[in-house]
């Protein structure tokens, strides 16, 4: 919407008017030749002189040959407000009508960051069918690299397949890029609109193309393009008559599948390559990305696509050679024509993995070979992309089959790994590692022995193992030595141990674990067997148990003094010293009484201390503490639908895992427990939903769990562990089935934006806005009940939270004021008289006002006063891309760098291609704005501004 202060002037300039914008609408191209078909950017940081900051650039264009002397030079924008111009250095005819055109670039940029490397080109070929006058468009591509010393020496993902293929009409197209990245970064892949730059090449001194979407451009199997276009059964025929065609990109391997094409002539689409940067931590940055824009022929043929046969995914150690035998047949049953087949493969790891095709004819064969190394480790799948090409003569399409196959290679596992006791520590030894590369040897341990067998590609330990790493070593690294941290191992338990390797990023990887080694102890240190709540009141009891200690020749007898000291925690808590029984190994059990069971969890820890004597100096001696906790029982109840939820946690050195835990209940908060089910707890929880039928609303149920415990060692002369049947109560925890409330139904008035627009400042200081809520009770979950007695209301500010709690309100509306802006986020909460809450409501978010108010008038006479064509007001944006044209269509004024344009009328600003003052007159401006709100949106605004001195 345009506010003129000079209305009079409107007819006067009309014709002016129309004139342009159709000029900025039509976006009118100069006339270059067309030759460009497809085309990708690839780089690697200097690796010769190891300068972060100097990148090659290797442009890779897909052309028609026509006329030789086009394209004998490309330009390449930098980012950095840069171009450089670099002769075609090689030109390779890969078919009639296509040669490949490379170009080098070597520039080195000013410092740390992310540059968008682009090509525009000057045109793309005619008659592509999925986009509008194909011959009147630029073809456009980038690449996103991230300039940061801790990268490295990094590469770009590169491309081994070609950027050209054929397709037959109503046959299955497949294709796959064949990316490969050199520093082991990982890669997935998006389907993307091919791009233009409307007004073709930047002039000097604009060095900062802006792409755009190609005009009138539809993905290849849009119904829009063929009505009606169907799939077909893979890998040929009959036709299915009910599901459309699709092209799709897979994310993690980038295999195209269109199926299927069903209109003959050229097709253009884009593909993003992402390079992603592992951290030791774990999480993932995206650190560079590769457009591809590939150009597809679809021709109409009888010819069918041969058949190929690939092997499964496979994982290799480093050192090992991977081989895979691939097969191919041309000749199906509705082909009455077979050809001979050639057989192709596309990785990065050739060379120097070769592949030979071994079979010649319509029934061919191959065979991939890859001699892997150590340097080859990696947690991210190497890919090798296998196709197989029929030749059916002239008049006929080539058509093909394709598959990917992923190679995993993985460390060797470390060998001959050995434990042997020295005191109360575990010494460990094993051979040296064979892969220098690895950075670390990691060292996990659990008690008892297990027999695990891993698959090949079983890297690591898996969790259900038991295993806990207990220390990393330098992979040159052969002895470790486990004193558990400096408490020393526990006497009479059984410990196995396992070691594997750990590889660097960017590629990473980790290598088979080791062979197990087992230790025992001998002795027998004292442990914990019980901790029992016996009264599971506010004034609470617990029982805690534990076994005797024995020396290492079996014996009983130690000298004084000896005993156990006992210490109890609340919670997280420290631990307090309970007890100290001295002199008597009979004295197992303590009776801790006055506890409040109800509100908190315990945990013990046991210490048996005794004499030891050496060279006639006696000194104390403490086996490990021993801690254990209760068992603590929580109840969910759900009086929607008639169930609770029993859940329980606990935190012991035996395992309750191995025996069903036992669930009891009462009805009423007096009267005797009935045991009503069983479950199978895990190592630290267990859980059991109570769904019994007799189950009545409104009523109180009480519940108490008791797990059934065993240690994994010590084991008697049968391998049979001695302490089972150990069994744990929890206290008594009481829920009444009461229905939630139904979940409010949330909706959020829309603010009036023209009021703001309306604004002679927007925003500005010490405004304020209101936002009003509303809501209905809902109907859900099914059961709840439609009475609360008052709502609790959350805001955020933004859809993903966190939220907090703002208010409180009777009312089913609440009125948000004086808010420093208006795009918050709400939810909402009902609470019943009797405290139950219901789930939290939809979310509701303020939308954010976008509007961008040109004047039509601007004098930058020297008065301050209107001095600059900026907007009236607007909302708050974060770039502008502004042009501006004089009367006859010539641009005058180019420039991003001011978000609220702040035109003087002259070249002093921006990248304008003049200079000086301009003349009085009518300019039009075409605006490309990207708003600062939370979607980035994008607007653009075309109109006249009137200049005056």
């Amino acid at each position: 919407m345009q506010h003129s202060l000079f209305p009079a002037k409107c007819s006067k300039l009309a014709g002016w008017l129309l004139g342009l914008l159709l000029l900025l609408g039509l976006q009118p191209q100069l006339a270059h030749a067309t030759h460009i078909r497809a085309g990708d950017i690839q780089s690697k940081v200097d690796t010769v002189a190891g300068n972060p900051n100097r990148i090659f650039f290797k442009l890779t264009l897909y052309c028609n040959p026509a006329n030789p002397q086009l394209q004998a030079t490309s330009i390449l924008f930098f980012g950095d407000g840069t171009r450089q111009e670099s002769p075609r250095a090689s030109n390779v005819p890969v078919s009639t009508d296509t040669n490949i055109y490379t170009y080098y670039f070597d520039h080195t940029f000013p410092g740390p960051g992310s540059y968008t490397v682009s090509f525009v080109g000057e045109n793309r070929v005619g008659d592509v069918v999925n986009m509008t006058g194909s011959i009147g468009q630029t073809f456009y591509i980038n690449s996103v690299i991230t300039i940061d010393p801790t990268l490295g020496r990094n590469h770009s993902p590169v491309l081994r397949a070609p950027a050209i293929d054929k397709a037959g009409l109503y046959k299955v197209f497949l294709h796959n890029p064949a990316a490969y990245d050199a520093d082991g970064d990982s890669l997935s892949y998006k389907v993307l609109y091919s791009q233009q730059v409307p007004g073709g090449i930047p002039a000097p001194p604009n060095n900062s193309p802006v792409p755009a979407r190609c005009t009138g451009f539809v993905f290849p199997a849009d119904p829009n393009l063929v009505p009606g276009a169907t799939q077909v059964t893979y890998p040929g025929i009959p036709r299915p008559t009910t599901t459309p065609a699709t092209y799709t990109q897979d994310v993690y391997t980038g295999q195209i599948m269109w199926n299927a094409p069903a209109k003959v002539g050229y097709y253009n689409v884009a593909m993003t390559v992402e390079e992603w940067r592992r951290s030791p931590g774990g999480f993932k940055r995206l650190i560079g990305t590769v457009i591809r824009d590939m150009q597809i022929q679809v021709l109409a043929t009888q010819n069918l696509p041969p058949q190929l046969t690939v092997p499964a995914d496979i994982c290799v150690q480093a050192g090992q050679t991977a081989t895979l035998n691939v097969t191919a047949i041309d000749g199906q049953s509705t082909d009455t024509t077979p050809t001979p087949v050639t057989l192709f493969a596309y990785s990065g790891t050739i060379p120097p993995a070769t592949f030979t095709q071994t079979r010649t004819g319509t029934s061919v064969a191959g065979t991939y070979t890859w001699r892997t190394d150590c340097s080859n480790v990696a947690k991210e799948p190497y890919l090798v992309v296998f196709k197989a090409q029929d030749s059916p003569g002239t008049g006929n399409p080539i058509l093909i089959d394709e598959k990917p196959v992923r190679i995993t290679v993985v460390g060797p596992p470390p060998q001959n790994l050995k434990a042997v006791v020295s005191g109360t520590t575990g010494v460990l030894s094993w051979d040296p590692y064979v892969c220098s590369n690895a950075s670390q040897l990691l060292i996990f341990r659990r008690e008892g022995c297990y027999d695990y067998t891993p698959g090949p590609c079983d890297v690591g330990l898996p969790a259900s193992a038991g295993y806990t790493q207990i220390g990393a070593v330098p992979a040159t690294a052969t002895t470790y030595a486990d004193n558990n941290n400096g408490a020393g191992l526990t006497r009479g338990t059984q410990y196995s141990y396992r070691i594997y390797a750990v590889f660097p990023l960017p590629a990473g990887g980790s290598s088979l674990v080791s062979n197990q080694a087992c230790l025992q102890l001998s002795g027998r240190s004292a442990l914990l067997t019980n901790v029992d709540v016996t009264l599971p009141n506010t004034t609470g009891q617990i029982t805690v148990k534990w076994t005797r200690p024995r020396n290492d020749d079996g014996s009983t007898t130690f000298p004084t003094p000896y005993g156990y000291r006992l210490s109890r925690a609340t919670g997280a808590g420290p631990f307090t010293q309970i007890a100290d029984v001295r002199n008597s190994l009979a004295d197992t059990t303590f009776v801790d009484s006055g506890l409040n069971t109800e509100a908190n969890q315990y945990r013990y820890q046991l210490v048996f201390y005794r004499t030891l004597t050496v060279n006639g100096t006696a000194s104390e001696l403490a086996d490990p503490a021993v801690v254990a906790s209760s068992v603590r029982t929580s109840l969910v109840a759900n009086g929607n639908a008639n169930t609770i939820s029993v859940n329980f946690a606990y935190q012991v050195p035996w395992d309750n895992s191995q025996q069903p835990a036992r669930i009891f209940r009462r009805t009423g908060t007096t009267g005797a427990y009935a045991p009503i089910a069983t479950v199978t707890p895990g190592a630290a929880t267990g859980s059991y939903v109570d769904a019994d039928p007799s189950l009545q609303r409104n009523q109180t149920y009480c519940y108490y769990v008791q797990t059934v415990g065993q240690y994994a060692t010590p084991v008697n002369s049968a391998g049979a562990s001695i302490y089972t049947n150990l069994l744990n109560k929890s206290q008594e925890v009481c829920a009444t089935l009461r229905p939630t409330p139904c979940t409010p139904v949330l909706s959020l008035r829309v603010i009036n934006c023209d009021s703001l627009a309306a604004l002679p400042q927007y925003p500005a200081p010490n405004q304020s806005y209101q936002n009003s809520l509303s809501w209905t009770v809902g109907s859900t979950p099914a059961g709840c009940q439609a009475n609360a007695a008052y709502y609790r209301v959350f805001r955020a500010t933004s859809a993903g939270g966190p939220f907090a709690l703002l208010d409180s309100t009777t009312q089913l509306r609440y009125l948000n004021r004086l808010l420093p802006q208006q795009t918050y986020c709400y939810q909402v909460q009902a609470v019943t008289a009797t405290g139950e809450r219901s789930a939290l409501s939809n979310v509701a978010c303020q939308s954010e006002c976008v509007f961008f108010l040109l004047p039509n008038i601007f004098t930058p006479n020297g008065d301050a006063l209107n001095a600059t064509f900026r907007p009236k007001t607007s909302s708050p944006v974060r770039r502008t891309h502004v042009q501006i044209f004089n009367r006859w269509g010539r641009k005058v004024y180019e420039s991003d760098q001011h978000p609220y344009i702040e035109w003087q009328g002259d070249g002093t600003n921006g990248e304008s291609t003049g200079s000086g003052p301009l003349a009085d007159g009518i300019y039009y401006y075409l605006a490309e704005v990207q708003f600062a709100d939370s979607n980035n949106t994008q607007r653009v605004y075309k109109g006249w501004v009137e200049l005056i001195r």
